[in-house]
């Protein structure tokens, strides 16, 4: 695993990062000057925050519901555009693979893997991952329970990669809605794994909007990201991933669910107060013990 080293130093930083780190960015890669202008707007909103940064987008999405959408660059472009984001601007990067030969050659230049939701419990692209030694972000499938990110982090460790990031992402709620239940922001912890929050898939409506040439896409419920990103934070969560645009009205995929730049300041701001004011990532209650006066210890 030849990126092994790397990942265990930006493991380490992951681990440390307080409050919580923020994995950003538009969700596809639409240019380069694109990306290189948000990931540098990003990186000046957290340095002046404290947060760690790691930059987001997508060089290819492949599950869009509508065979007419916008995809994205494709690989070979679309990792020429990364790497020049993590070169110029000098933040780690994460984009989605989707199929196991696209692993390798991504993690050339990524440091971060993401299984998408829908691919959550696919064995061989899980395995690839692993091999290459990078970090494993995770999504959970919207009809899965957290104990399938348990199985797929067993998975990558049988391929000899503990650093795997579960993140919680909305469950199906009916046929074309999702509900974030907080619970599995515990439930998916495990010992020396780390648990994220995407608080903008989570608000999506999938396959929710019908355009006038009767392609569908998926819409979303922007105004309740503040609601979500507020719970996770009070949770304690290691990561916030959060999918950003400078003028998401425009962007070709998720314009609904995009948080605006203008307004990433303040509501990191915010996360961050919360995160600190709260002992939720510290479990603070030992339900072992239920008896007796109370306890002033915390004080």
């Amino acid at each position: 695993m030849a990126h092994e080293g790397a990942a265990a130093r930006l493991w380490a930083k992951l681990r440390a990062a307080q409050p919580f780190f923020l994995i950003a960015g538009p969700n596809v890669i639409e240019s380069r000057e694109h990306c290189l202008r948000m990931a540098d707007m990003i990186q000046s909103v957290t340095s002046r925050l404290g947060i760690e940064f790691i930059f987001k987008s997508s060089f290819d999405k492949a599950n869009r519901t509508s065979a007419s959408s916008f995809r994205g660059p494709g690989l070979l472009s679309g990792l020429e555009i990364l790497a020049a984001v993590k070169s110029q601007i000098g933040v780690p990067v994460l984009t989605d693979i989707h199929e196991a030969a696209h692993a390798a050659p991504v993690a050339e230049v990524a440091d971060l893997l993401q299984i998408p939701a829908f691919l959550c419990r696919q064995t061989d692209l899980i395995a690839a991952a692993a091999r290459t030694g990078r970090i494993i972000h995770v999504k959970k499938g919207q009809w899965c329970e957290a104990s399938v990110l348990s199985a797929a982090a067993h998975k990558a460790a049988l391929e000899g990669n503990e650093h795997v990031i579960s993140c919680e992402r909305g469950t199906a709620f009916g046929y074309s809605d999702l509900i974030v239940d907080t619970r599995n922001l515990v439930w998916m912890r495990r010992p020396n794994g780390l648990v994220t929050a995407d608080v903008t898939h989570a608000l999506q409506l999938p396959g929710g909007v019908l355009s006038s040439t009767g392609a569908r896409s998926a819409g979303g419920l922007r105004e309740m990201i503040p609601t979500v990103a507020r719970a996770a934070a009070a949770v304690g969560v290691d990561g916030i991933f959060m999918e950003v645009h400078d003028d998401p009205l425009s962007s070709p995929c998720d314009s609904a669910t995009q948080w605006p730049l203008r307004h990433l300041p303040a509501m990191l701001s915010e996360l961050s107060d919360i995160a600190k004011a709260s002992r939720g990532h510290r479990d603070q209650y030992p339900l072992d013990a239920l008896a007796g006066p109370p306890d002033w210890s915390f004080l």
